[in-house]
């Protein structure tokens, strides 16, 4: 196996993508590939990763790299660290066999990950599955205690200039499915108008929609500069503690921005900002509420959405899997009855309507001599 291209390089795979074009050959640092990051790789076009990490560990059954595979995208898989020290970006590399070569010199070696292979590692990883969830469950509940205040107080929420008082309000994360949901709802986002939040990189996922985000709410570290400066209400998820890491990207583009301090995750914030704003409907799309999905965003816990989610119950719908709740299709025999319809309509006006058969007349007349008879 042999494959040529540009060398870009990033630890962060969310912010790789951003850069990437089909040529190029993608070098990445992560553990444990999840979905979301598996389907941005596949959607820049790339054909070729090489992962300095394990794809799968083993810890759990992860997805991204068998969906890599199934997508055409070759993937050599643990190179070490070192192809970061030894490959610069922009260089060109080779990959002959299972080996990596820049510039004439050997830099790294690595496994081809196949379908085969993948699929046997994710049966491995299945039969430790348990006790993931029971690692899981024991951290949960572990900080239920410390964060009941989300179930049982009020929380102080940012003031916002929409109000959401009263009116729906959808909630987009780029999870699993984000796009598809976010496109069978377009007929309700065009009729009830709801309030658009962006989690991070949701806002992208609403622009990329046609629509504009009225908020966002996050970390800041996986949304594009353009939906940043879209207009939207902008507010930091921050430590309890109040530092916000996400305000130094804010303050460097100019934009002004809120700070709100919570231990909870940039959705629960979004959440509960919609509910404490007396929201009279929440719309969830692509948020996560699930073992694998949780263990792929590297959380080992989820107590605050699980307090959050019992919080805002009454008011939320969860979009997930919207675009397969229902598919229409129009069959021929549909399209034959509308056509028929319609004549019988037009034949119906002409034959009532002395004015219309006037018209009739005079096109075929137009026509007659237009043709020559």
């Amino acid at each position: 196996m042999r494959h040529q291209g540009i060398a870009r390089l990033d630890r962060r795979t969310k912010d790789l993508v951003k850069r990437l074009d089909s040529d190029d050959i993608a070098v990445i640092d992560h553990m444990d590939i999840d979905r979301v990051s598996a389907e941005a790789l596949i959607g820049t076009g790339v054909e070729c990763v090489v992962n300095a990490s394990p794809s799968i560990t083993g810890t759990y059954p992860n997805v991204g790299p068998l969906l890599l595979a199934r997508g055409g995208v070759h993937l050599l898989d643990r190179v070490g660290p070192a192809v970061f020290e030894r490959i610069r970006e922009g260089a060109p590399i080779e990959i002959i066999g299972t080996e990596v070569w820049s510039n004439g010199e050997h830099i790294a070696s690595g496994t081809w990950l196949t379908v085969e292979s993948i699929e046997e590692a994710m049966e491995k990883a299945k039969a430790g599955i348990g006790e993931q969830l029971d690692r899981f469950a024991r951290n949960t509940l572990e900080f239920l205690d410390k964060e009941k205040a989300l179930l049982t107080e009020a929380v102080g929420i940012p003031q916002t200039r929409v109000s959401l008082r009263g009116r729906h309000v959808l909630v987009v994360v780029r999870g699993h499915g984000y796009r598809e949901d976010l496109q069978a709802l377009r007929p309700y986002i065009r009729e009830m108008k709801p309030v658009l939040i962006g989690v991070d990189g949701g806002a992208d996922a609403i622009l990329e929609a046609g629509f504009t985000p009225d908020i966002i709410v996050g970390d800041m570290d996986s949304v594009t500069d353009g939906a940043l400066r879209s207009g939207a209400e902008l507010i930091v998820h921050a430590y309890p503690d109040g530092r916000a890491p996400g305000m130094a990207r804010i303050e460097s583009l100019g934009i002004e921005a809120s700070t709100w301090p919570l231990a909870a995750t940039s959705e629960d914030l979004a959440l509960l900002l919609a509910y404490e704003s007396d929201a009279d409907l929440i719309v969830a799309v692509g948020t996560h509420a699930n073992l694998v999905e949780y263990l792929d965003k590297g959380r080992n816990g989820m107590a605050s959405t699980f307090l959050v989610r019992l919080k805002v119950g009454p008011k939320l719908v969860d979009a997930k899997g919207v675009n397969q709740l229902y598919r229409s299709a129009v069959g021929t025999s549909d399209l034959l009855l509308l056509a028929g319809a319609g004549l019988v309509a037009i034949s119906a006006i002409v034959t009532i309507s002395p004015p219309a058969r006037g018209l009739l007349s005079l096109i075929l007349l137009r026509v007659r001599a237009w043709i020559g008879i």
